[in-house]
């Protein structure tokens, strides 16, 4: 069976994510308990509450076999709320699975009014600008030790990785690009189908594309 990724299915933007997986080509998994963890090279703990979140990992008890399979070699992407939640300092706040050296201040940007969307270039990631859509995100205010930090804007870090775990503030699913997707995907050893690169955009995608996706998939 072909290595697969995964995306935390307890809460938050699950189908979105799918949705970019599954236009690139890229076997995937719902991960709502322990089993499903077996076999993945990556995993994703998507945007959502991040308070919610940690609350959830611990009622289904997925803490301790999602900090295995990261000891055993899989990779994993926080975004937004899942940004905070692999990260080793909260601002405010006690960390929770702490696998990457970066400290983060929840809603940093103030109320659901306040989100916004931008374009920033990526050299990393892909060759053109990439679309940014921010939702009440986190900032990333340190990095520490063995990160490198894929993006600046203004007094802040919006994505960062070292060489087991990629955070985004922001919400790739939430654009037309796959260029986060396809670099996770590759970071995880994975080489996807649809793996052109002449465009941060796809022109597959619609803003619904994902809820079609998700009545296939649910």
């Amino acid at each position: 069976m072909a290595a697969s990724l995964g995306i935390l299915d307890l809460q938050g933007g699950v189908h979105e994510h799918l949705d970019h997986l599954h236009r690139l080509g890229v076997p995937t998994v719902r991960v709502k308990k322990a089993g499903d963890l077996a076999g993945l090279c990556g995993l994703i703990i998507p945007g959502g509450e991040s308070t919610c979140l940690a609350r959830l990992l611990k009622i289904f008890d997925m803490e301790r076999p999602i900090l295995e399979a990261f000891r055993n070699g899989m990779k994993i992407w926080g975004t937004c709320a899942g940004a905070i939640l692999v990260a080793t300092e909260n601002i405010g706040q006690a960390p929770h699975l702490g696998l990457v050296e970066v400290a983060v201040q929840r809603n940093a940007f103030g109320s659901q009014l306040d989100s916004f969307h931008c374009m920033a270039t990526i050299p990393e990631v892909a060759r053109e600008p990439i679309p940014l859509t921010f939702i009440r995100a986190p900032k990333i205010v340190r990095a520490g030790h063995g990160v490198n930090v894929l993006l600046r804007i203004d007094d802040y870090i919006a994505a960062a990785e070292n060489e087991e775990v990629l955070v985004t503030v922001f919400h790739p699913e939430l654009t037309p690009s796959l260029a986060f997707h396809r670099y996770f995907a590759r970071k995880c050893g994975l080489q996807p189908a649809k793996a052109t690169e002449t465009s941060a955009y796809e022109h597959d995608w619609d803003r619904v594309s994902w809820m079609r996706h998700a009545r296939i998939a649910g």
